[in-house]
């Protein structure tokens, strides 16, 4: 999966599949994450968020199901 690098100060890098809607984020200390049924309109609101690590914290942990991938 392609993802795009962000300004944050605990988040890397941010992709999105449309089709399989699988939020994959790249943390600072290498850990990379992928979010199931995560919708598209929840990306780009990420991906416009001031803060990512925050909104990451908010509106995707818990909320969705998760597996470490690297």
């Amino acid at each position: 999966m392609d993802r795009q690098p962000v300004a944050s100060s605990n988040i890397k890098s941010i992709g999105h599949c449309g089709s399989s809607e699988t939020l994959e984020v790249e943390y600072l200390d290498g850990g990379v994450y992928q979010y199931d049924q995560v919708p598209t309109g929840t990306y780009q609101e990420l991906m416009q968020a001031t803060s990512k690590g925050r909104y990451v914290h908010e509106f995707i942990k818990g909320r969705f199901s998760y597996r470490k991938v690297g």
